[in-house]
Protein backbone atom coordinates (compact mmCIF):
# COMPACT_ATOMS: atom_id res chain seq x y z
CA UNK A 1 0.00 0.00 0.00
CA UNK A 2 1.75 3.30 -1.02
CA UNK A 3 1.32 6.16 1.23
CA UNK A 4 -1.85 7.77 -0.88
CA UNK A 5 -3.60 4.79 -0.64
CA UNK A 6 -2.97 4.62 3.18
CA UNK A 7 -3.49 8.56 3.65
CA UNK A 8 -7.37 8.03 1.75
CA UNK A 9 -7.74 5.07 3.98
CA UNK A 10 -6.79 7.09 7.02
CA UNK A 11 -9.43 9.41 6.13
CA UNK A 12 -11.81 7.29 5.49
CA UNK A 13 -12.00 5.84 8.94
CA UNK A 14 -11.91 9.13 10.21
CA UNK A 15 -14.12 10.76 8.49
CA UNK A 16 -17.34 10.94 11.12
CA UNK A 17 -14.15 12.59 13.62
CA UNK A 18 -13.04 14.86 11.04
CA UNK A 19 -15.98 15.78 9.99
CA UNK A 20 -17.01 16.82 13.93
CA UNK A 21 -14.27 19.41 14.45
CA UNK A 22 -15.27 22.91 14.60
CA UNK A 23 -12.86 25.02 12.27
CA UNK A 24 -12.65 28.44 11.92
CA UNK A 25 -10.78 30.60 9.80
CA UNK A 26 -9.36 33.91 9.81
CA UNK A 27 -10.98 36.89 7.00
CA UNK A 28 -9.25 36.96 3.66
CA UNK A 29 -6.49 39.31 2.94
CA UNK A 30 -4.57 40.68 -0.01
CA UNK A 31 -0.46 39.61 0.31
CA UNK A 32 1.73 42.26 -1.08
CA UNK A 33 5.36 41.08 -2.65
CA UNK A 34 7.09 44.10 -2.33
CA UNK A 35 4.71 47.43 -2.31
CA UNK A 36 2.31 45.93 -5.12
CA UNK A 37 -0.36 43.24 -4.50
CA UNK A 38 0.41 39.52 -5.66
CA UNK A 39 -1.87 38.63 -8.55
CA UNK A 40 -2.43 35.78 -11.11
CA UNK A 41 -2.39 35.96 -14.60
CA UNK A 42 -5.16 34.92 -16.79
CA UNK A 43 -7.21 32.60 -16.76
CA UNK A 44 -5.77 32.16 -12.90
CA UNK A 45 -5.49 28.23 -11.52
CA UNK A 46 -2.63 29.59 -9.16
CA UNK A 47 -1.05 27.07 -7.34
CA UNK A 48 0.82 29.32 -4.35
CA UNK A 49 3.07 27.01 -2.00
CA UNK A 50 5.21 28.09 0.63
CA UNK A 51 9.21 26.80 0.80
CA UNK A 52 12.56 27.65 1.74
CA UNK A 53 14.14 27.80 -1.63
CA UNK A 54 17.27 29.63 -1.01
CA UNK A 55 18.30 28.17 1.93
CA UNK A 56 18.18 31.12 4.24
CA UNK A 57 15.50 29.23 7.02
CA UNK A 58 12.70 31.41 5.82
CA UNK A 59 9.56 30.26 3.46
CA UNK A 60 9.60 31.83 0.01
CA UNK A 61 6.36 31.88 -1.93
CA UNK A 62 6.04 30.27 -4.99
CA UNK A 63 3.22 30.83 -7.04
CA UNK A 64 2.25 29.13 -10.25
CA UNK A 65 0.79 30.01 -13.64
CA UNK A 66 -1.21 27.99 -15.45
CA UNK A 67 -0.35 30.08 -18.60
CA UNK A 68 3.19 29.64 -20.26
CA UNK A 69 3.81 27.05 -17.14
CA UNK A 70 5.64 30.01 -15.19
CA UNK A 71 6.12 29.89 -11.72
CA UNK A 72 6.23 33.51 -9.48
CA UNK A 73 8.77 33.70 -6.85
CA UNK A 74 8.52 36.07 -3.61
CA UNK A 75 11.52 36.25 -1.57
CA UNK A 76 10.38 35.46 2.19
CA UNK A 77 11.36 37.65 5.08
CA UNK A 78 10.65 37.94 8.47
CA UNK A 79 10.33 41.27 10.33
CA UNK A 80 11.28 42.28 14.08
CA UNK A 81 8.26 41.04 15.18
CA UNK A 82 8.56 37.53 13.22
CA UNK A 83 5.89 38.22 10.60
CA UNK A 84 6.51 36.87 7.34
CA UNK A 85 6.66 39.15 4.32
CA UNK A 86 7.36 39.27 0.86
CA UNK A 87 9.74 40.82 -1.59
CA UNK A 88 9.14 42.02 -5.24
CA UNK A 89 7.79 39.44 -8.20
CA UNK A 90 10.17 37.55 -9.96
CA UNK A 91 10.20 34.36 -12.20
CA UNK A 92 11.97 31.60 -11.26
CA UNK A 93 14.86 31.11 -13.10
CA UNK A 94 17.02 28.04 -14.57
CA UNK A 95 20.33 28.56 -16.13
CA UNK A 96 19.54 31.90 -16.08
CA UNK A 97 16.34 32.13 -18.32
CA UNK A 98 12.52 31.70 -16.66
CA UNK A 99 11.97 28.40 -15.91
CA UNK A 100 8.77 26.73 -17.36
CA UNK A 101 6.76 24.19 -16.74
CA UNK A 102 5.03 22.57 -19.60
CA UNK A 103 1.16 22.65 -19.74
CA UNK A 104 -1.94 20.86 -21.29
CA UNK A 105 -2.57 23.94 -23.80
Amino acid sequence: MNRLHALVLAAAVAGPALAAADYSFAQPRQLNGGDKAIEVESPGYAAPSLADLNGDGVNDLLVGQFRDGKIGFYKGSKGENGKLSFGAHEWLQAGGEVAKIPGVW
